[in-house]
């Protein structure tokens, strides 16, 4: 009886065990700088993505989730880099997923529509009138911005459609980009004048909008991380600051998200999953 006993013992600890690894998430992250978070300590050994290797968005939704991580995510990556080596020489983002991969985060697009180029030509260091306004010169003949983004749409769609030929079972889960700068901007605390604020910050809802629209049609799940960042954006005291302005105030890139940035995304990327 004795043995019959420890042997029913060991049979229920080997089927636990076998439970726990079933329900670890394999977990793979794609994207770009806004996913993997560059300068922020520590950063992964591969330097060419500037990629941290424990503070970005994807590592925190990892940790809370208890799950698997394979980041991938690249700065600089844009959506052709899914299928292409970026640089000549990183592999394609796409090799990373697996028949069996059961959760795919993607952050992509911002490189494809130009957003950092065009938020440095929003700068101006004086005041009105002295200088030229983005919005004008970009929305001479019709928005060139809004432009681009229309174009990416089909591009995206058919990407995410690829993440689920490769990954059948894989919840997929898209974020729009951060609310960088509050509404009529805080000039000069980063120099940008209110009307181009308001361009600039429009045409980041604009792709975000668009991402989450491409994503509801294949039945992927959106994050909302312009919501998250509300109160957090560029204008904010540093301390409370998610994404970086112009002049870093934490060891982050300028004009993209910070470590306590990435904790609140990767939060609530986790609580969208579970």
């Amino acid at each position: 009886m004795r043995i019959v006993a420890g042997l029913a013992v060991v049979a229920m600890l080997v089927a636990g065990t076998s439970t726990a690894q079933a329900d670890t998430l394999d977990y793979v992250a794609l994207g770009d700088s806004a996913a993997a978070g560059p300068l922020i300590p520590s950063q992964d050994p591969a330097l060419w993505c500037l990629r941290s290797s424990n503070n970005n968005y994807p590592q925190v939704a990892a940790k809370i989730l208890n799950a698997t991580l394979t980041d991938v995510t690249c700065s600089g990556a844009k959506t052709e880099d899914f299928a292409q080596r970026q640089f000549g020489f990183v592999k394609p983002q796409y090799d990373a997923l697996k028949p069996g991969t059961d959760l795919v985060s993607i952050t992509i697009g911002g490189n494809d529509v130009g957003l950092v180029q065009t938020a440095l030509g929003c700068i101006n260091l004086l005041p009105e009138p002295i200088g030229l306004s983005c919005r004008d010169r970009l929305t001479a003949g019709g928005d060139q911005v809004a432009a681009a983004i229309r174009s990416w749409a089909p591009e995206f769609g058919s990407a995410l459609d690829e993440v689920k030929r490769r990954s059948t079972r894989a919840k997929i889960v898209v974020t729009g980009y951060g609310t960088y700068i509050r509404p009529g901007g805080c000039y000069p605390v980063q120099p940008i004048w209110a009307r181009d604020a308001d361009y600039l910050q429009g045409s980041v809802n604009l792709l975000s909008a668009t991402a989450k629209a491409e994503a509801e049609k294949r039945g992927a799940t959106y994050v909302d991380l312009a919501a998250v960042s509300v109160g957090h954006d560029t204008c904010a005291r540093p301390a409370d600051r998610y994404l970086e302005g112009l002049v870093p105030t934490t060891i982050a890139a300028p004009l993209h998200p910070n470590a306590q940035g990435m904790k609140a995304f990767g939060t609530a990327v986790a609580r969208a999953v579970r």
